[in-house]
């Protein structure tokens, strides 16, 4: 018999790793003294704290790696299941070391231009509702799917789509206004613009409406990453105090450019006497 740290000495585990994972049920000693609670472990014990320690050093939590030793067969899926989840962790991490440095390198900041006048195709988002927070800021499967189905039906009428989709606020119609603040949703409205003819316009199926952009000015901060509350948030914080003469920023007016790599907040500039209808 050997010594919890004769045993540790030689499995290079420290003592209280020792004693987790007997509390786990994971390594338990061949003996405990229930005097002193001494713990003492068998040589061929040896082996198992191998296995553990090699699949603790995948990343394994302490459940998946006693669900790989008490099902050795299952252990093949497991470890792909394991390395699966660490290349969707690495990605992730990536991506966040790429957005931190691009706010490092070029930190977000307010732009001032004007937005031509554009046809825009526009479709309500299914599903969406208030969710987690009242208007879901969070980056939205169902906003990519709806983006994707849309350009794919405006294209195989033959409509060309020449530039970036964005989304908004479902606010375009009384019932529109009801189902969003209300949370019952759907909340998202998703326009994309398209250079078309009559024909190609007059094809599109009913749940896709056509409308006209306005030209106008706006303000607009790009932020790179996934869309958050946070993020949104911060766009907020910068836009609102932004200075100008005779104007305001009208967020009721807000739209959100969706991008590859970030989301560019824009709003409309409106005159401080101007009276006209919130588009």
């Amino acid at each position: 018999m050997l010594s919890i740290s004769e045993f540790s000495e030689m499995c290079q585990l420290p003592p209280q790793t020792l004693r987790y994972y007997h509390s786990e049920g994971l390594l338990v000693p061949a003996h405990v003294d229930e005097q002193t609670g001494y713990r003492s472990y068998l040589l061929e014990q040896a082996e198992q704290a191998m296995l553990i320690t090699v699949l603790r050093g995948t990343g394994m939590s302490v459940k998946l790696v006693r669900r790989a030793l008490d099902e050795p067969d299952a252990t093949p899926a497991l470890l792909q299941q394991h390395s699966a989840e660490v290349e969707r962790q690495r990605q992730a991490q990536d991506e966040a070391i790429r957005d931190a440095r691009r706010f490092f390198d070029s930190w977000p900041e307010v732009r001032r231009r004007r937005t031509p006048e554009m046809t825009v195709v526009s479709k309500l988002v299914p599903g969406t509702s208030a969710g987690r927070n009242q208007y879901e800021w969070d980056e939205n499967a169902a906003v990519t799917a709806t983006v994707q189905d849309v350009v794919k039906t405006v294209e195989s009428r033959g409509a060309v789509v020449s530039g970036p989709p964005w989304r908004t606020l479902a606010c375009e119609t009384p019932e529109q206004k009801k189902q969003t603040f209300s949370g019952e949703g759907p909340c998202w409205l998703v326009k994309i613009p398209v250079t078309a003819d009559e024909d190609a316009l007059a094809a599109l199926p009913g749940d896709i409406e056509v409308q006209l952009f306005e030209a106008r000015d706006e303000l607009s901060i790009f932020i790179p990453g996934k869309s958050s509350i946070a993020k949104y948030c911060t766009a907020l914080s910068r836009l609102i105090p932004y200075p100008l003469d005779d104007a305001y920023v009208d967020i009721t007016r807000m739209r959100h450019v969706l991008h590859d790599d970030g989301v560019e907040t824009a709003a409309a500039i409106r005159a401080l006497d101007e009276t006209g209808a919130d588009e």
